[in-house]
């Protein structure tokens, strides 16, 4: 299977390049393929010929998109219809990754695929119509979300704690609950749905719940850092996007693929960067 991936430069995408087995891997750069530049996809999607287009490519600017939300629709919402429509002409399927942030956060509990939607923020609304811009446009597609996605390189929470560390306090809010996802267990995951074939709408995300608080003790204890790590609410961090205050996935769509513990994938991270 010759798979093309759309921000292949970024967390995500670097790890899919390398992780998707003996499949050959087409991984160009953001300069050479701009989502929102119909010509450059059409012209990427002909020379590549691609079996499957994997869309990883996205504004993920969450506080940014309150104040750019042009920007934020461009990348999550406009960028990814193009991609459908173009996918969809030449027969080639779409796998698009989406979002916890489409989901409020009030239900209390963990949402799998049946539940009803309603972002709270610009962001949350552009991945939102991305996901409806896929659908509608390309019938072969998979729409996978995902939650508090990390990896061993790149911008994300359990390394901005790393660089934390050295303060004599670490303050992480404690009231806010998610799934969070070691990125080489999702790309895992994403390659075993994609062999399944099952068109249709995914969560994989890391098995279990876990507030931001106990992410970050989580990995000072796997690491053996001694910084203390007090909890705060939500509100002594100010933000312009409000955050979801419960969104952690779950799945029941078929097939079920779930992905390892949060647990385990933290295990592996600390395992990765030692």
């Amino acid at each position: 299977m010759r798979v093309l991936i759309t921000g292949a430069e970024g967390q995500l995408g670097r790890v899919v390049r390398s992780g998707f087995g003996t499949h050959e891997v087409i991984a160009p750069s953001e300069a050479e393929l701009d989502i929102c530049d119909r010509r450059q996809v059409e012209d990427a999607l002909d020379q590549a010929r691609p079996d499957l287009l994997l869309n990883a490519a996205a504004y993920t600017d969450v506080d940014g998109a309150e104040s750019d939300p042009e920007a934020a629709f461009a990348g999550n919402a406009r960028g990814p219809g193009i991609l459908a429509v173009a996918t969809e002409q030449r027969g080639i399927p779409i796998l698009h990754l989406s979002t916890d942030y489409v989901f409020d956060g009030e239900a209390g509990r963990p949402y799998d695929e049946r539940d009803e939607t309603g972002p709270c923020t610009v962001y949350g609304r552009s991945k939102l119509e991305g996901e409806g811009a896929v659908r509608h446009a390309n019938p072969r597609h998979f729409v996978v979300r995902t939650a508090w996605l990390y990896a061993a390189q790149g911008r994300n929470f359990p390394l901005t704690m790393l660089e934390l560390s050295e303060r004599p306090e670490v303050r992480v809010v404690n009231d806010q609950f998610g799934s969070p996802t070691f990125a080489p267990h999702l790309a895992a995951g994403l390659l075993e749905l994609v062999e399944a074939g099952s068109w249709g709408t995914y969560h994989l995300a890391g098995r279990g719940v876990a507030s931001w608080h106990e992410f970050a003790s989580a990995l000072y204890r796997e690491l053996g850092i001694e910084t203390p790590v007090r909890p705060v609410p939500t509100s002594e961090f100010p933000r312009p996007a409000k955050r979801p205050r419960f969104s952690a996935l779950t799945t029941v769509q078929e097939p079920r693929i779930l992905l390892p513990p949060w647990e385990e994938g933290l295990r592996a991270f600390a395992a990765a960067i030692s």
